[in-house]
């Protein structure tokens, strides 16, 4: 019995040595079987639900930046399209007060809301560059636009005795920018400089010490920064604006990069 016990112990230990040393024996499993339905579901989920997912994400993609394509194009169309028959508007109410008037005085006046609403609305141009949906420099956008603001609202807007005697020709520059757009500028620097002693007689929009603020802001000095910028940056804008011209006219391709 003794020599039975040790055989039977040494079989099961060589058999226990043998099992540890092979590799584990795989469980087929018939088709029917729970564990391989699982195994399978399994699979589905992993591979091929998985990569028809990724297909269909590819497939969304691109149709995803066609709508957002296609919505730009339309609110670009929508937008033009207003502008344009805004300053048409304004064009054919600047004729017919001269017809009827036959002088520039009060024509402000009378175009005034027009004009406001249309130059402001132009503010939607940086939006566009910001967005990205127009391929042009925020900078030099923000420039024109802001430039066209200033005059409208900080000038014309608030400095009522200069009015009469200021006739805004803004729209013409998008047609004949060569010779209007300098004069465009030597007009708002005109304007500018027919408002200081307004400014300076009134204080308007200025801030004087002391105040509560400890902060001093004259609007007359402000004026003067204003008028000396243009030095600096109207060669900017209106050699931009040729460079544009030469790509519409002649095809040339430029690129412009922010400063």
């Amino acid at each position: 019995m003794g020599r039975l016990t040790e055989a039977a112990a040494a079989g099961s230990g060589a058999r226990a040595a043998r099992w540890a040393g092979s590799p584990p024996t795989l469980l087929l499993l018939s088709p029917t079987s729970p564990g391989c339905a699982a195994t399978m579901a399994s699979s589905d989920e992993d591979g091929t639900n998985g990569g028809a997912s990724e297909a269909s994400e590819d497939r969304e993609a691109p149709s995803k930046r066609r709508r957002l394509g296609l919505l730009a194009t339309a609110w670009l169309t929508f937008y033009n399209i207003a502008m344009t028959a805004g300053w048409l508007v304004l064009a054919i109410a600047m004729v017919r007060f001269y017809m009827e008037k036959g002088t520039h005085r009060g024509l402000y006046k009378s175009v005034q809301k027009t004009l406001k609403f249309f130059q402001t609305f132009a503010l939607l141009e940086i939006v566009h560059c910001l967005i990205g949906i127009v391929p042009t420099s925020v900078l030099v956008t923000g420039v024109q636009v802001s430039s066209r603001i200033f005059m409208v609202w900080l000038i014309t807007h608030s400095i009522k005795p200069k009015i009469t005697e200021c006739t805004l020709h803004i729209f013409l520059r998008y047609n004949f920018f060569i010779i209007l757009y300098p004069v465009g500028v030597a007009g708002e620097l005109l304007t500018i400089y027919a408002a200081l002693p307004y400014v300076k007689k009134t204080g308007m929009f200025s801030i004087r010490l002391p105040n509560k603020y400890n902060v001093s802001f004259d609007y007359y000095y402000f004026l003067l920064i204003t008028m000396a910028s243009y030095i600096p940056l109207f060669p900017q804008l209106y050699f931009h604006m040729l460079r544009q011209r030469r790509k519409v006219l002649h095809g040339e391709v430029i690129v412009e990069k922010d400063d």
